[in-house]
Parts: structure tokens; sequence; C-alpha cells
């Protein structure tokens, strides 16, 4: 044996070329999930809100309000209609409180019930649950699906599969026609269907109708697992004071079956039989029996479908049941559980949604609908347009924000003498609508110094109640 030989194995030793490699992939492949249906209290609320929300989504743009959409958020013209509002761009700071609002609801919610939002109120489950009804009601209930899935393509398969998806088709692509209908007077999408409707409406139509056909058709549970960051972050909003959807292990285990008749102390069980509802009702398919998983959506389906069998075998309700983890340790009941939930936390974000709403009421209960920005004429700033007159031109976007027309009158005030000239008083503007007014201020030269003087235009409305704005601009005196 020389020694560039390599060294002999040792006894009974395996070559490593022999040694089986097993590969682990670093993707899990998708088992597809087939949620049982399931009734009870939290049923209905969910079917509830889908019925609420959707009301209001498919029928918001079709209600009228002065003869205008109720609901439109015109684009083109830069307006944001809501019932009896009207805002501009220069409205955006309520934009920013509706978000501020929006997100201090989802804390406060998060903090004291979890995803209360996933499981109730968000349209990936609302247009999941409308998908999986009309499923089951094509396909049948959940062992019905799985044979017909297991079967080869026959006639039969085909007319289900094809009416299944024919159904999902229509309601995503009315789905995305509601959707337009808020940015596009709906009355007339829907007139304009098929062919004279506009490129990108119709880009959006499709574009809306196919994520909606392809979240809630197809990728279901994906979404909520892989692609919401809500899934990700919600557990920093969490603690222990938290409902969260729990499982009672203390009651529960040891688990098994067993008949309705069987003696429990004396068989050493708890009170889950081990039956597997909860995990067949489960949208996102987990075991909440292993505890929280950052997949649960907070739907309660599986404490409806434990209660039922709860029912059955003549146990109490609430094997699983919205808890908070010291409930559980501590074995608090529900009015000890509610008084913790109602921490300082939860009362700070109450305190600071109260405040924000009241604040963002008050203010649009106050705003001015008289809006106006003044313009100076760059290319002549200041001019004598007679012997000892100075004249400065300028332009002023009068936006009339009332759902009425209005007539204004224009003055200038802070320069002595100075008047408003070049324009027929009073300026009418129709409702929600902006006009540009070019004018000139004119003002003796004995007035004032060379240099810039600072002025106030002054637009007030006709009328008993009549609508004032006041805006600052600036005089030049050559030198």
């Amino acid at each position: 044996m020389t020694p560039t030989d390599p060294p002999l194995p040792a006894a009974g030793a395996t070559s490593a070329a022999a040694v089986p490699v097993d590969e682990v992939s670093l993707y899990e492949i998708r088992r597809k999930i087939y949620p049982r249906a399931v009734t009870g209290v939290f049923a209905t609320w969910r079917w509830a809100l889908v019925f609420a929300t959707q009301l209001v989504f498919y029928g918001l743009p079709w209600l009228q309000w002065n003869d205008r959409q109720a609901v439109l958020f015109d684009l083109a013209a830069r307006k944001f209609y809501i019932f009896g509002l009207v805002f501009w761009p220069q409205d955006v700071i309520y934009l920013s409180i509706l978000l501020i609002l929006s997100a201090y609801t989802l804390f406060l919610f998060t903090a004291v019930a979890g995803r209360l939002w996933c499981g109730y109120a968000c349209p990936q489950t609302v247009y999941t649950e409308m998908f999986l009804w009309v499923e089951r009601k094509i396909e049948g209930e959940r062992q019905a699906r799985m044979r017909l899935d297991r079967e080869p393509m026959s006639a039969r398969k085909f007319a289900r599969k094809a009416a299944k998806h024919a159904v999902w088709i229509a309601i995503a692509l009315w789905t995305g026609l509601s959707f337009v209908g808020y940015f596009t007077p709906i009355r007339e999408l829907v007139g304009a269907v098929p062919f004279g409707l506009g490129g990108w409406e119709v880009f959006w139509i499709l574009f809306y109708g196919f994520a909606t056909y392809g979240n809630a058709g197809w990728m279901r549970e994906q979404v909520c697992k892989y692609m919401c960051p809500y899934a990700r972050f919600q557990s920093v909003m969490f603690d222990r004071d938290t409902m969260i959807i729990a499982y009672d292990a203390g009651r529960g285990e040891p688990r098994g079956s067993r008949s309705k008749k069987t003696d429990l102390a004396q068989a050493k069980l708890g009170h889950c039989i081990d039956c597997s509802i909860c995990v067949q009702v489960c949208p996102t398919g987990i075991d909440i029996r292993k505890g929280l998983q950052y997949e649960c959506i907070g739907c309660a389906a599986c404490v409806d479908g434990c209660d039922q069998v709860m029912d059955k075998m003549g146990y109490p309700r609430g094997l699983i049941r919205f808890a908070s983890e010291n409930s559980l340790k501590e074995g608090f009941g529900y009015r000890e559980m509610w008084r913790r939930v109602l921490r300082v936390r939860t009362l700070i974000y109450v305190s600071l949604l109260v405040v924000i709403a009241v604040a963002a009421g008050v203010s649009l209960a106050l705003r001015n609908p008289l809006k106006v920005d003044v313009l100076r004429d760059r290319g002549a700033l200041a001019r004598e347009s007679a012997p000892g007159v100075i004249e400065n031109v300028y332009q002023l976007q009068v936006m009339n924000t009332a759902e009425r027309a209005h007539r204004f009158t224009i003055v200038v005030e802070g320069l002595a003498d100075a008047k408003v000239v070049g324009i027929e008083q009073p300026v009418a503007v129709d409702g929600a609508a902006t006009r540009l007014v070019p004018l000139r201020v004119q003002a003796p030269a004995e007035s004032g110094k060379p240099g810039a003087h600072r002025i106030e235009f002054v637009v007030r409305s006709e009328g008993d109640q009549p609508l004032v704005r006041r805006e600052d601009s600036t005089f030049l005196f050559p030198r």
C-alpha cells in the first residue's frame, strides 16, 4: 500500500457513497383543503358580515345623491364625492385621519380578540366563503368533493367543474365591475358593457376580477399563510390577556374515542373524543389542539364544530373557545377574563380612537366649503397702469366644495385705497366646481414704499349665511 492510496474502511464500516441521503425539500407541497360546512353562533356572525360587507360594496355605487352617484372617486376631476361631502386634493389630511383610525381600530381589535378582522370582514375571507358556498352547492359536501377530485375526468365531472368555475367567474367579473364603478359612474359603466368600455376600465375590471377569482377560488388559505403580512406580525400585538381561539388541554386531554356512555373517570379520558372535526372545518387546515398558530385566522369555525360534538356527547361546550392564555392557565371565568381584556393597553387605543374621531368629526362639521388659492402672475409682477397708479396681476382659483352654486364678491384689504379691477362681480361658481379668476389689483403709488406689502383677498358669498375665505398675498411697488 503506497502513501497515496486511500485508507481502507474499518471493519463493518459502510462506504460513504453507499449511505442513502434523504433530500429535504425547502418548500411544502400544497395539500388541498376541503373545509367542512359548519353551523353555529360564529358561523352565523360570519355570514352576517358577508352579507353586510357585500351589500355595502355592491350596493353603494348605485345610490344617488343630489342627481349624482353618492360615492364616487373621480380621479380625472380630482374630486371624491361621499354623500354630501366633496373632497379635493387639499383635503388629503382627512385621508390621513381615516388611515390612522383604521390602523388604531385594527390594533384595538387585535389586542382584544386577535384576528377578528381576518376571520369575519377581510375580503379574502368573505370571498372565500362565497366561493366555498358555490362549490358546496354544485359539487356537494366535503366527502363528495374529495371523491369527485379523485375520479377520472368524465362528462359528469367536467359539467360540475365547468358550472362551478362559470359561477366563480361571473361573481369575479361583477366584483371587478363594482370596483371600477367607484371610479367611473356605474350606471354609465354598465351601459357601456361590453364594447363601449375604455381601455383602462377593461383592464381594471379584468385585473380585479382575476385577483378575486384566483385568490378566493384557487389560492384561498395560501394568501393568508404566505402573502398576507398581517399573519406574520400579528403576534407582536398579542399578550397573555388577548382572547384567542384556544383548545382547553386541561379539560380535553387525554383525548380518545369512546361511546357516549363511557365513564370518563374510569377510562381516564378527557372531553376530546379525537374526532378531528375541528381540523375538517378549518379553512386553513390547522389543528388548533396543537396550540395557537400563525395560520389561524380567528374565524371560530372550530369552536362551532367542537360545540356541536360536545352537544351530541352531552359534555359542556367550550372545549375550544375564545380564551386568553391567562384565563386557561389560572382558570378565570368570563367576568375575570373580560376585566383583564379592558386593560391599560386597550383603554389607550379606545381613548385615541375617540379623540381622533371626535376631532375629525368636528373638523368636518366646521369645514369651510369655500377654498381659495392665490397665484401671482410671474410675467407681470408690478406695472404702472396709469400715471400714479400701480397695478399687480393675480389669478384666484375659487373652489366651491358645496353642493349648490354660489356667487362670490372679491375685495382686497390691507392696503389703503387698493381695489380689485378687471372682473365682473359677483363671480358665479357652480356646486362642487372650481373657477380660475384672473384679476388685477390697483393702488395709488403714494400708498406704500417701494417693495412688497402684505395684502389680504377676501372672498365672500351672497346670502344670509355667507361663506368667507381670507387668503394672504403681497402687493409690489416698483423701485
